[in-house]
């Protein structure tokens, strides 16, 4: 059956996937949504005799009904390859209790490189499938992940420019690393005055601005995005829960049908609301535990039904969730209205003005899924700490906020259902952040040493991804201010 997507907000007719990862972002700036969450077809049993490539061409076709097989397999062969080190994709480690799904394998080494190697792909495709003629432009806000995995996917990809935007002071230093050395000729990185928040916002202004368009159309270009508001960035994520289940079955740690809860390091809400929809295509998941740092903008919604973003912004060793404005709670949403377009629209209409919503006691009822708490500061470093004293193990910053909430939800329920915890980026990433955690003694050494001293207290080699960036010449210095965002880039594309 296919599957069309329409706005969030309600306007424009509905239009296949293709489309929908085309645009990235409705006209209206509503996000798209499936018409329908599909059905598994598979059995779970099927699934679990699968590798990762095959699991997810299983999910992809569901809700991607306008590609042919030939088009999806194509796209995952190409995404799936030798750029991630190991051949499992997605592996998983038992430590203390809990099954750390590690999504850092790929160039990158954070959980974004499972979409953004894909998403150039699909947006290939679709540009062919679409008679798009004009070049792409990718935009994208990032808070020190999604822009280097996305400057890795596009880079020097024909037909495409990518642009990205950070906050200067607001990304780890090897993250900022990663992104200012990116090599290509198609590639632009921007760290701006201001914080992830502001980035986002002025990125979604860009993509509104209906003068703009029609000065870029005129020139030959098109915009496109790849952070998680995009569709074709939102359902590949969805398939490493399927195959993470499908696996643990396949092992015998899970018997057929046993429910599977899920723990995830949350900020702009895209990897949760992925579990969200496996739960919803059948997969087995029991509760969904959301993990706020502590800007816990989302905590505070699940707790009360009123997401306020007008609080101090807290920068926190975790970059990647230091956000205020969970742009994927927006599907969450639309969803537990009922579909319904006119109900979000004011939500977000609310967002946007005065800073905050409240949804209804209806709605409010809809979240049993969801359990959401934060942990500050000192109980990541403690978690980190207590796994690496108790097992070894060493998990980043954002894994280890996911791993105490784990830890706050277990004393709270008692609930003894397995779990898996997303583990969203290698310590390499935050190295500093981690080693510190670990023992102070690490403070006095440079980044790249720490890099070493982490590989041998781990007992884990150097990923390709930071020895490369070693003696990377910067390649982009590149800075503005909030409101010289859209200059910046017409600047880049010579408008």
């Amino acid at each position: 059956m296919e599957v069309l997507y329409s706005s969030t907000r309600g306007d424009g007719a509905p239009v296949g996937a293709s489309q929908a990862i085309l645009k990235g972002l409705s006209e209206d700036g509503g996000l798209f949504v499936p018409d329908h969450i599909p059905a598994l077809d598979k059995s779970l049993k099927e699934l679990s005799e699968m590798d990762y490539k095959q699991v997810a061409y299983e999910v992809m076709k569901l809700f991607f009904t306008d590609f042919t097989g030939e088009e999806l397999k194509t796209c995952i062969e190409r995404a799936y390859d030798e750029k991630f080190d190991t051949e499992l994709i997605a592996p998983g480690v038992e430590a203390m209790g809990a099954y750390y799904l590690e999504l850092f394998h790929g160039p990158t080494i954070a959980f974004k490189d499972m979409a953004l190697s894909i998403l150039p792909h699909l947006m290939i495709a679709s540009a062919k499938k679409n008679h798009i003629r004009q070049e792409i432009v990718i935009l994208t806000a990032t808070s020190g992940d999604t822009g280097k995995a996305a400057l890795a996917g596009f880079a020097d990809v024909e037909g495409t420019r990518i642009i990205v935007f950070y906050p200067k002071n607001g990304v780890s230093p090897i993250q900022e690393k990663q992104m200012v050395t990116q090599k290509g000729a198609n590639t632009l990185v921007v760290g701006i005055h201001g914080n992830f928040d502001d980035a986002q916002t002025g990125v979604k202004k860009i993509f509104s601005d209906k003068k703009l368009a029609e000065e870029m159309e005129k020139k030959g270009f098109v915009f496109s995005s790849a952070n998680s508001i995009n569709i074709g960035r939102l359902v590949p994520q969805v398939c490493y829960y399927v195959y993470t289940y499908a696996k643990l079955l396949g092992e015998g740690r899970l018997k057929e049908g046993e429910k599977l809860n899920v723990a995830v390091p949350t900020g702009n809400f895209g990897n949760i609301l992925a579990a969200y929809y496996a739960k919803k295509m059948g997969l087995p998941i029991g509760k969904l535990i959301c993990a706020s740092n502590e800007n816990k903008v989302l905590y505070d919604f699940f707790r009360t039904g009123t997401y306020d973003r007008n609080r101090k912004f807290v920068l926190t060793s975790s970059p990647s969730m230091d956000i205020l404005i969970s742009s994927n709670l927006e599907r969450l949403i639309y969803h537990i209205a009922g579909d319904d377009a006119d109900t979000t629209k004011k939500l977000m209409a609310a967002l946007g003005g005065q800073g905050k919503y409240e949804i209804t006691a209806e709605m409010k009822a809809q979240l049993g899924d969801f359990y959401g708490n934060y942990a500050d500061e000192t109980e990541t470093a403690a978690e980190i700490r207590r796994l690496y004293e108790g097992c070894g193990y060493v998990t980043d910053t954002h894994t280890a906020v996911a791993s105490a909430v784990y830890q706050k939800y277990l004393k709270e329920t008692g609930d003894k259902t397995g779990t898996v915890i997303a583990s969203t980026a290698s310590p390499f990433k935050f190295t500093r952040s981690v080693m510190n955690a670990i023992d102070q003694k690490y403070d006095s050494m440079g980044d790249l040493e720490l890099v070493d001293e982490l590989s041998a207290l781990a007992g884990v080699k150097v990923p390709r991804a930071i020895e490369e960036i070693r003696t990377a010449p910067v390649v982009h210095d590149t800075q503005c201010d909030v409101d010289k965002m859209q200059d910046t880039v017409k600047e880049f594309l010579g408008i």
